[in-house]
C-alpha cells in the first residue's frame, strides 16, 4: 500500500479551472487511487504561507494567474524553459524536498500544434501581448524559421514583445492592433487575447485560411474560430493546449508515462459541455 499523494491547482480566481477534471481523470486511468487533486484560491500574498504549510504528502502544484511569476523566488530551481519566459506553471516537490519549477505551457503549445501536423512554419502572427503571448513566442522559437508579427494595443507592450524576441533569438516585429486583420493571412495565427477581443476580426477571415491557435476554451468556439473553421481552416483550441500541458504535468508529478491524453481531453470536453 503506497502513501496517499496530493496535488492541486492554485490561482485567483480558480473556480473555473478544468485542471481538477483533467488530473483526476489521469489518476483514475493510471490506477492511482491514492492520489488526489484539488483547487485552492491563492493570490500572491498568500502563496508563501501556502507553500510553507505543505507536508511531505504533496507531489506537485499547477499554477495559473497571478502566480506564475510570483512563485519563482520561492523555488529552489527552475527549468530553462520556465526561465526563458520568467513564468512557472508547474511545481514538483522532489524526493529530497526541493521545489522544482517548470513551464509546460510552452511544450504543450508545441505538442498541440504537432498533433495537427504543424511541425514547422516559415512565419507566424500573434494577436495580443499578455503573459500567454510570451509563452507563444517561446513555442514559436522552436518551430518558426522566419518572422513573427505581434499585434498589440500599446507601444509599451510592443517593446516587451520585441525584448522577448531578442531573448528567445526570434525575429519579432510589432504592429498596431488596428491592422490585426493582416495577421489572418499568415500560415499560423496564435490568438492570446481575452474573450471577445477578436470577434471583430471574424469578418476578415480569408477564403482559404491556414491554421488558427486560439488559446481560449470557454466560451468556445470564439467567433473567430467558428468563422475560421467554416472556411476550412485548421483550428487548435485552448482545450488542446490545456490538455497537452496537463499531460506533461501529470507525467512530472507522478513519474508515470504516458499520461492518458485522449481520456483527459474527453473529460475536459464533457466538463465544458456541462457548463
Amino acid at each position: 500500500m503506497t502513501a496517499p499523494r496530493r496535488a492541486a491547482v492554485l490561482g485567483s480566481p480558480i473556480a473555473h479551472s478544468l485542471s481538477p477534471v483533467l488530473h483526476r481523470t489521469a489518476y483514475a486511468e493510471l490506477g492511482l487511487a491514492d492520489w488526489s487533486y484539488d483547487r485552492f484560491d491563492v493570490d500572491e500574498t498568500a502563496l508563501p504561507g501556502f507553500l510553507a504549510d505543505l507536508g511531505p504528502d504533496w507531489a506537485g502544484l499547477s499554477l495559473t494567474m497571478p502566480l506564475k511569476r510570483a512563485v519563482i523566488p520561492l523555488l529552489d530551481e527552475i527549468s530553462e524553459t520556465a526561465a526563458s519566459v520568467e513564468a512557472v506553471n508547474t511545481v514538483v516537490f522532489t524526493q529530497d524536498g526541493r521545489r522544482a519549477g517548470d513551464n509546460t505551457d510552452i511544450p504543450g503549445m508545441v505538442a498541440a500544434l504537432r498533433e495537427r501536423g504543424i511541425e514547422e512554419v516559415d512565419s507566424a502572427a500573434i494577436l495580443g501581448a499578455g503573459a500567454t503571448a510570451s509563452s507563444a513566442l517561446a513555442a514559436l522559437a522552436r518551430i518558426c524559421t522566419g518572422e513573427v508579427v505581434v499585434y498589440v494595443r500599446s507601444e509599451a507592450r510592443a517593446a516587451e514583445m520585441r525584448q522577448w524576441g531578442e531573448r528567445l533569438d526570434l525575429e519579432v516585429r510589432t504592429e498596431d492592433w488596428a491592422d490585426a486583420a493582416e495577421a489572418l493571412h499568415r500560415p499560423l495565427v496564435i490568438a492570446t487575447t481575452p474573450a471577445g477581443a477578436t470577434d471583430a476580426l471574424s469578418g476578415r477571415v480569408p477564403e482559404r485560411p491556414a491554421t488558427l491557435f486560439d488559446v481560449l476554451y470557454d466560451p468556445w468556439p470564439t467567433e473567430l474560430a467558428a468563422r475560421w473553421s467554416a472556411y476550412g481552416g485548421a483550428v487548435v483550441s485552448g482545450l488542446d493546449l490545456l490538455v497537452h500541458q496537463a499531460v506533461l504535468q501529470v507525467e512530472q508529478m507522478t513519474g508515470r508515462t504516458p499520461a492518458p491524453l485522449d481520456a483527459m481531453r474527453k473529460a475536459g470536453e464533457r466538463a465544458l459541455a456541462a457548463r
